[in-house]
């Protein structure tokens, strides 16, 4: 509601009066501010030039970028060692005193063959086993159990390729045919795995 008109006189000069805003342009600016801040939020992609229409977080890009085989396979068996074996080898694959021995530049990880990893991974490993100079007498489950030949093969190809370690990947018909062999437990420690050829 505006103001009287101030008197003037003739001559004088003119004065500003004032005019009160009305609540309704005062509530809608509000709602237009706070739409606009929620907008920005979910569209701005946090203002990361790397993100773009129609994505609005960085996980999104990447899950719709295309990939190669090789990378799906290493992304899955990264999720399930971080799901699993971590806990035990430590997501640095340095292993702990006491628990379970390194994964990095074992000898047994990076043998130009995996056929051995995969024995004592699916079968588990019990008694004495010498990884990089040292002493180890632990038991490790089976996991033939908890894993697809497909998961089995993605984590090994994982470890045998993560940490600086460079060995080649894989496949999940090596796996296939581990399992088939029967073994009555846990692969008898290192003496045991000596034995079986590094690949089938």
């Amino acid at each position: 509601m505006k103001s009287p008109e101030p008197s003037r006189e003739p001559g004088a000069e003119p004065t500003a009066g004032f005019a009160t805003v009305p609540i309704c342009l005062v509530l809608a600016l509000g709602a237009l501010c706070y739409w606009g801040e929620f907008y920005l939020d979910r569209n701005s992609g946090s203002f990361d030039e790397h993100i773009y229409a129609p994505f609005h977080t960085w996980d999104e890009v990447v899950a719709n970028n295309p990939v190669s085989e090789e990378q799906v396979q290493y992304n899955l068996g990264k999720l399930k060692f971080h799901q699993t074996c971590e806990l035990c080898h430590q997501a640095t694959g340095l292993g702990q005193d006491g628990k379970a021995p390194p994964l990095v530049g074992s000898e047994w990880v990076l043998a130009p063959g995996p056929n051995r990893i995969a024995h004592a991974v699916m079968n588990g490993l019990t008694g004495p086993i010498t990884v990089k100079g040292t002493a180890w007498n632990l038991t490790m489950p089976a996991w033939k159990d908890n894993f697809t030949d497909k998961e089995m093969a993605a984590i090994l190809t994982y470890i045998r390729s993560e940490w600086g370690n460079k060995a080649p990947a894989v496949k999940a018909d090596l796996i296939k045919k581990v399992r088939a062999e029967p073994h009555p437990g846990p692969m008898a420690g290192g003496d045991e795995l000596s034995k079986l050829p590094e690949n089938l």
